[in-house]
């Protein structure tokens, strides 16, 4: 199988009908921007269309808890920059980072982790990955990111603190 991007990003405009009064992405917006870039990425890179396989597979993830944290505004009319990994997979269950950076990717704005669950349809019964998809988690898995149920505010800390380190090397620490 060819070497599979496990970190996809990509760019998208913070819409007028999306913010609240000050301009701001209103807080319940920031989910639909993050999963739907998340689906982007899952078909544009791994070719996976998640509506098709829950056909054919008759199960599906369904999400069983958010953990988000907001940092800076993403204003009205800005392009951010949205990323996705998997840090967290077993038989049944997986954990999603997402981030959103402002455009030059220097500043986190926001940063979400999503656990789901596989289940069967229309039971919503739990149910093991296929070994094929497995595999593929396998192969997405960041494994430098360590995942820790109760080290959401911890990984927030070291991603912030990563970005300022990057932005003092090229001198845009403000």
């Amino acid at each position: 199988m060819p070497h599979l991007i496990k970190t996809p990003e990509t760019t998208h405009r913070v819409y007028f009908q999306d913010c609240d009064m000050l301009g701001h992405l209103n807080n319940a917006r920031y989910l639909d921007y993050f999963l739907n870039a998340r689906e982007e990425h899952t078909t544009a890179h791994y070719s996976l269309n998640m509506g098709e396989l829950a056909r054919e597979q008759s199960a599906a993830w369904v999400i069983t808890k958010h953990h988000i944290s907001y940092l800076k505004p993403a204003r009205q009319g800005a392009q951010v920059r949205i990323s996705s990994q998997l840090i967290h997979f077993d038989n049944s269950n997986l954990v999603l980072e997402m981030q959103m950076r402002d455009e030059a990717g220097a500043r986190l704005l926001a940063l979400l982790w999503s656990e789901m669950t596989f289940v069967t349809m229309p039971a919503g019964t739990r149910t093991d990955h296929a070994n094929g998809m497995m595999d593929l988690l396998d192969q997405l898995d960041v494994e430098e990111v360590s995942y820790d149920p109760d080290g959401f505010d911890d990984r927030v800390k070291e991603v912030r603190q990563q970005l300022k380190k990057l932005r003092r090397g090229v001198g845009n620490d403000e």
